[in-house]
C-alpha cells in the first residue's frame, strides 16, 4: 500500500485495529487501485477482513484473530 499528499503523513498503528493515517489525499492498494482521501484521517484494514477495504469497517472486533 502507498500513501501521497502534500504535506507530512502520519500513520498510528491502533493494537488489534487499523491503522490511522492523517494527512493523505490518495492510497493505492497493492492490486494498483487508486482510493481517494476527502477526510483529514482514515482508518486502512489490517485484518484483510473489511467488506470496505482498504477502509477499515470495524470487522476486526467481530472476528477472532488470525
Amino acid at each position: 500500500m502507498r500513501l501521497s499528499g502534500p504535506d507530512e503523513i502520519v500513520v498510528r498503528s491502533c493494537p488489534g485495529g487499523p491503522d490511522l493515517v492523517r494527512g493523505a489525499t490518495l492510497v493505492v492498494d497493492d492490486d494498483g487501485v487508486q482510493h481517494e482521501v476527502s477526510r483529514p484521517v482514515v482508518a486502512i484494514c489490517r485484518c484483510d477482513r473489511s467488506q470496505r477495504m482498504p477502509w477499515c469497517d470495524s470487522t476486526h472486533k467481530a472476528v477472532r484473530p488470525r
